[in-house]
C-alpha cells in the first residue's frame, strides 16, 4: 500500500470518504466499527484504505493483505495482521495466549480450536486498543486463507466497545461468504464527469470525444482502468479508437500492467516476480532470494521509478493487480526458479512449512522425497490448527508422488482432510484421483464412506443413507469397528431423511446393522447406541428401550460425548425413551466443554439442544438467550443455521406470525434437501401453536401431518398434541386411536414424564368418572420431571374439566396456577387460554401484555447471569467469546436498565426481572 497522501487522487469519492471519516470518529469515541469495501478490481478500494490510514492520526495501524498463493497456508493472513501486536501477548489469559502461540508456530502443543484462536485475536486487539484506537485494514480479503478469513469474521462480529476499526477490501465477484452480513460499502466506478476528468489527466495529446466516451463507458468509470489503459495505447489509437481490448475489465487492467512490465530490464521483471511469489512482504527474505538469483539492488530502480513497487522495511506493490500480473506474466520455468530461490532463502527451522511449499511450487516432476516431506509437514500444519493447510500439503504431496499406490493413499488422506476442513467439493475432486489408483480393499471402502459422508454433509437428506449403507457393508471384512460407525451414520442419515427417504431405508439400515460384526469388548457408547437403534427398528419400540437406555447411560458417564456425530442421535434418543434426566445431562456437560475450549464449530448445535431443554422446563428466557448466542456464533462462522429450536420456542410462546413463517420456510427447505424429520418438527410446532390458541381443528390437522411418519424422538410429542387437539375438537375416534399408539410407548417407557403424559391423555379421552384421578396423577408425575410446560398444561386441562363439571372454585385453583405458570414462562397463548377459562368461572383476570419493566437483551442477560455466578469480566468474555471491555459495556447497560449500581445488587434485581423472561 502506498503511503503517499491519497486525498489528491480520490476524485469523485466524497461520499465514501465521509463514511470512512465517520468510522474513525466513532472509533475515537470508544466504539468498534467494521466495514467491508466491496468492488471490482481497480475500482479504488486500496486507495480508500490509503485515505483511511492517512486520516487515522493518533491511532495505531495494523495492515494486512490476502495473497493468492498463500490461500492454503494456515493463519498466514492472521499472522501478518497480528505479528506487530504480539508484544501484548503476555497480557492475554494463558489459554488464549497459548492458542495463539501454537497457531503462529511460536510454540508446539495440542492443536488449538480455531475459534479459541479467534477469541485470542479479539482479546489481543482489545488489549492493544486500550492505549489508543486501533485501525486494522485487510486488503484483498478474497485471498485470505480460509482459517484467517473465518477468524477475522468471528472477531468482526464480536467487536463492540473496544475502540477497534476492522476494514476489509474485497474484490468482486467473490464468494466472500465469511464476510457476509457485515456492514458494507459498495465501491462503484466514477460517474461520467469525474471519469472523463480523470482520463484527461493522464492523456497527452489529442483524444477523440467518441474515444473518450467509449473508454469511460467500457471501463464503467473504473479508476485504475482509466489510469492504466491509455498508457498502452499510441496517440493514433487514442485519436482514432483503434486497438481497444474487448476482454473482461480485470483482464484489461492486468494487460495494461503487463504492457508496463514488458519494457523493463529482465532482472527487474524477475525481481518483481520474486516479490510477487514471496507473499508476506519480508524484504530481508526477498534480498536473500535475489542474491541467489544473481540479481542486485540496482534492478529495483526501474520498478520503483515506474511506480510499481516500494522497497523499504516491507515490500509493497502499488496495487494487488501488479503483484498478480507480475506472477502470471512469467513463464512456468521462471516461476519454478524463483520459488526454488525462495525455498533456499527460507530458514528450515523457523518456517519449514513455507520452505516446503516453495519447494513444491519449484518441483518440475514427481519427487518422492519432497512428497514425503510435504506429508510429514501436513501433520505439523494440522497440529497448529490448520486442517485446510494439511489438506493442501497432502494434495500437493499426492501430485508429486511417483508411485501410483502411494499417490492414491495420499490423495485419499488429502480428501479426508479437505472434508474435515469444510471443503467437500475439493474433497470430491481428490476422491476422483484416489479412485484411479490401485487402492486396497480397506482404502476403497473408506473412499466409499467418505463419498457418502460428503453427500450427507451437503444435504442431510435422502441421498446419503444408501451410500453409507453400502460403504458399511464393504468395511465389514476389513475394519469391523469402522463398519459399525458407518452403520450408525447410515441409520442416522435414514432417520433424518424420515418420510422423504423412500419408505424402507430405516428398516434396511437397521437390519444390516443387526447383522454386522459384534462390537469390541467392552463396547463403546456408539456401539451401544447402534445396537439400541437397530433393535428399535427391527424388533419394535418396546424392545429398543433397554438397549437405548444402556447407550444413554454410557454417554451420560462421558463416553462418546466428544464426537458430535454420535450426540446427534443420542439426544433424540432421550426423547424416544422419555428420559428427561438424560436429556438434561447430555446437553449440559458438552456445552461447558465446548465453551471451555472455544469449539465454535459445534457449540451452536449444542446450545440449541440445550435451549430445547429449557423450553420444556418452562425457562423461555434462558432458551432465548442460548438461541441468540447460537445465532450470533453461526453468523460469525458462516455455518448452516438449524431453525428447529427457534421455531418450537416461537410456538410455545404463541407467536403466530413468526411460527407460521418459520414453519413454511422450514418445510420448503427440508423438502428440497430430503430431510423429512425437519418437516415433523415444523408440523409439531404448528400443532403446539394452535392448541395454545384453542384452534383445535388446525392443531389436529398439523399433528396428523406430523404423525404421518414415526420420526425418531418426535413421534411421541406429535401424538401428545394430536390426542389433545382431537379430544378438545370433538373428534374422539381420532383421539382414541392416537391414545392407543401413545400408550404403547408410555407404558413401556414407564418414566414419570411418559406416565404423566399418559394419564393426562387418558383423562381427555376416557370416562368422566376416571378423569379427576388421572388429571391428579398427571400433575403429580409431571411435577417430578423437568417437563414443566406439560405440567402447566395438565393443570390447565384439569381446570377446564372442573369448570365443565360446574366446580368453579376447584377450577379456579387449577386455572390460576396454570395461568401464573404460563405467564412466568412467557407462553402467552396458553396463558390467554387459561385467562379465558378463569373469566368463565366468574373470576376477573387482567389480560397479559407484552410490556415489561425490564428489557435486557439476550447478550445482556447472559452477561448478567454469569456475573451473578461470580465470574470476572475476562472469564465472562472467554465464555461468551467477547472482550472484557464489551463485558463491562454490557454490565453498565444492565445496571442502568435495572436501576442498580453494583454487582451486589444484581442477583435480587434479576430475580425481580424474571417476569420479563430474564433467567435469574
Amino acid at each position: 500500500m502506498s503511503t503517499g497522501d491519497p486525498r489528491r487522487r480520490l476524485r469523485g469519492r466524497r461520499s465514501e470518504c465521509e463514511t470512512l471519516n465517520r468510522l474513525l470518529e466513532d472509533v475515537r469515541a470508544g466504539h468498534s466499527r467494521v466495514l467491508v469495501l466491496r468492488g471490482e478490481a481497480g475500482v479504488g478500494k486500496s486507495a480508500l484504505l490509503e485515505y483511511l490510514l492517512a486520516r487515522a492520526s493518533g491511532c495505531r495501524i495494523a495492515p494486512a493483505a490476502g495473497v493468492e498463493s498463500e490461500m492454503e497456508l494456515p493463519f498466514a493472513g492472521l499472522h501478518q495482521l497480528c505479528a506487530p501486536l504480539l508484544d501484548r501477548l503476555e497480557r492475554l489469559p494463558d489459554l488464549q495466549s497459548d492458542a495463539l502461540r501454537t497457531a503462529f508456530g511460536l510454540t508446539t502443543g495440542e492443536p488449538p480450536d480455531r475459534f479459541l484462536v479467534g477469541l485470542a485475536v479479539l482479546s489481543l486487539l482489545a488489549e492493544v486498543a486500550e492505549d489508543r484506537p486501533l485501525v486494522c485494514v485487510i486488503d484483498d480479503a478474497q485471498w485470505l486463507d480460509l482459517i484467517s478469513a473465518q477468524t477475522l469474521s468471528f472477531v468482526a462480529r464480536r467487536l463492540l466497545a473496544e475502540q477497534v476499526a476492522l476494514v476489509f477490501a474485497l474484490r468482486e465477484p467473490s464468494d466472500g461468504f465469511e464476510l457476509a452480513g457485515l456492514a458494507e460499502l459498495e465501491v462503484r466506478g466514477l460517474v461520467n464527469g469525474d471519469a472523463r476528468a480523470l482520463l484527461d489527466s493522464v492523456i497527452v495529446g489529442p483524444l477523440d470525444e467518441r474515444v473518450r466516451d467509449r473508454l469511460v463507458a467500457e471501463t464503467r468509470g473504473n479508476p485504475l482502468a482509466l489510469l492504466e489503459l491509455p498508457r498502452g495505447l499510441t496517440p493514433t489509437e487514442l485519436a482514432g479508437g483503434f486497438g481497444l481490448p474487448d476482454s473482461p475489465l480485470t483482464s484489461r487492467i492486468e494487460r495494461g500492467f503487463r504492457r508496463r512490465l514488458e519494457p523493463l530490464p529482465a532482472d527487474t521483471r524477475r525481481l518483481l516476480l520474486t516479490a510477487a511469489a514471496e507473499p508476506v512482504g519480508d524484504a530481508t527474505l526477498l534480498w536473500r532470494a535475489l542474491e541467489r538469483l544473481g540479481i542486485g539492488e540496482q534492478a529495483a530502480a526501474p520498478a520503483e521509478a515506474a511506480g510499481l513497487i516500494e522497497l523499504g522495511a516491507l515490500v509493497r506493490f502499488r496495487h494487488p493487480l501488479v503483484r498478480s500480473t507480475a506472477y502470471r506474466a512469467a513463464d512456468l520455468r521462471d516461476r519454478q526458479e524463483v520459488h526454488r530461490a525462495l525455498a533456499e532463502a527460507t530458514d528450515r527451522d523457523v518456517d519449514p512449512e513455507r520452505r516446503a511449499w516453495h519447494r513444491a511450487q519449484a518441483a518440475v516432476g514427481p519427487d518422492e522425497d519432497l512428497a514425503g516431506e510435504l506429508e510429514d509437514l501436513a501433520a505439523r500444519a494440522q497440529g497448529r490448527g490448520g486442517i485446510a493447510a494439511a489438506a493442501a500439503f497432502l494434495a500437493r504431496a499426492a501430485e508429486l508422488t511417483p508411485d501410483p499406490v502411494l499417490r492414491g493413499t495420499r490423495a485419499l488422506a488429502a480428501a479426508q482432510a479437505k472434508f474435515d476442513a469444510g471443503a467437500p467439493a475439493a474433497a470430491h475432486e481428490l476422491l476422483t484421483t484416489a479412485k484411479l489408483a490401485p487402492l486396497d480393499e480397506l482404502q476403497r471402502a473408506r473412499l466409499g464412506r467418505l463419498r457418502a459422508q460428503i453427500t450427507f454433509t451437503r444435504t442431510r437428506g435422502r441421498d446419503a443413507a444408501p451410500s453409507l449403507l453400502a460403504a458399511a457393508k464393504r468395511l465389514e471384512p476389513v475394519d469391523a469397528g469402522l463398519a459399525r460407525e458407518t452403520y450408525l451414520e447410515a441409520l442416522t442419515a435414514s432417520i433424518f431423511a424420515g418420510r422423504l427417504g423412500g419408505g424402507q431405508d430405516v428398516q434396511q439400515a437397521a437390519a444390516a446393522a443387526r447383522a454386522a460384526p459384534a462390537s469390541s469388548e467392552p463396547p463403546r457408547a456408539i456401539d451401544l447406541l447402534l445396537d439400541g437403534l437397530a433393535t428399535r427398528y427391527t424388533d419394535g419400540y418396546a424392545a429398543g428401550l433397554g438397549p437405548l437406555r444402556r447407550a444413554l447411560d454410557a454417554f451420560a458417564h462421558g463416553h462418546g460425548q466428544g464426537d458430535l456425530r454420535w450426540l446427534l442421535m443420542a439426544w433424540p434418543a432421550t426423547h424416544e425413551v422419555w428420559d428427561d434426566a438424560s436429556w438434561d445431562e447430555l446437553t449440559t456437560r458438552p456445552v461447558t466443554l465446548a465453551r471451555e475450549v472455544g469449539a465454535l464449530t459445534v457449540l451452536p448445535i449444542l446450545l440449541l439442544y440445550r435451549a430445547a431443554v429449557h423450553i420444556y422446563a418452562g425457562e423461555f428466557g434462558a432458551a432465548s438467550v442460548l438461541s441468540a448466542e447460537a445465532d450470533a456464533i453461526v453468523e460469525a462462522t458462516g455455518n448452516t443455521r438449524w431453525q428447529g429450536t427457534s421455531l418450537l420456542l416461537a410456538a410455545w410462546r404463541g407467536q403466530e406470525g413468526p411460527t407460521l413463517k418459520m414453519a413454511d420456510a422450514s418445510i420448503q427447505a427440508a423438502t428440497a434437501r430430503g430431510e423429512g424429520r425437519a418437516i415433523c418438527m415444523a408440523e409439531l410446532s404448528r400443532a403446539v401453536l394452535s392448541n395454545g390458541l384453542g384452534r383445535y381443528e388446525g392443531a389436529m390437522a398439523a399433528a396428523q401431518r406430523a404423525c404421518e411418519h414415526e420420526d425418531f424422538g418426535m413421534f411421541n410429542w406429535a401424538l401428545t398434541e394430536l390426542v389433545e387437539a382431537a379430544a378438545r375438537g370433538g373428534q374422539l375416534d381420532v383421539a382414541a386411536t392416537a391414545l392407543g399408539q401413545l400408550e404403547e410407548r408410555t407404558r413401556a417407557a414407564g418414566t414419570d414424564w411418559a406416565l404423566g403424559i399418559q394419564a393426562r391423555s387418558r383423562a381427555l379421552v376416557g370416562d368422566s368418572e376416571d378423569a379427576e384421578a388421572l388429571y391428579r396423577e398427571a400433575i403429580e408425575r409431571l411435577a417430578r420431571s423437568r417437563i414443566v410446560v406439560h405440567r402447566a398444561r395438565a393443570q390447565l386441562l384439569y381446570g377446564e374439566w372442573l369448570r365443565r363439571e360446574n366446580r368453579r372454585r376447584d377450577a379456579r385453583e387449577q386455572l390460576r396456577a396454570a395461568h401464573d405458570m404460563f405467564g412466568r414462562m412467557g407462553a402467552d397463548a396458553f396463558a390467554e387460554r387459561a385467562r379465558r377459562e378463569l373469566l368463565a368461572t366468574g373470576e376477573s383476570v387482567r389480560k397479559r401484555t407484552d410490556e415489561t419493566l425490564y428489557e435486557l437483551t439476550a447478550q445482556e442477560a447472559q452477561v448478567a447471569r454469569l456475573a451473578v455466578d461470580g465470574h470476572t469480566n475476562p472469564e465472562i468474555g472467554a465464555q461468551l467469546f467477547i472482550s472484557p471491555r464489551t463485558v463491562e459495556y454490557h454490565l453498565r447497560k444492565v445496571f442502568t436498565k435495572l436501576d442498580i449500581r453494583s454487582r451486589k445488587e444484581l442477583r435480587a434485581a434479576l430475580r425481580h426481572a424474571s417476569q420479563a423472561g430474564v433467567p435469574a
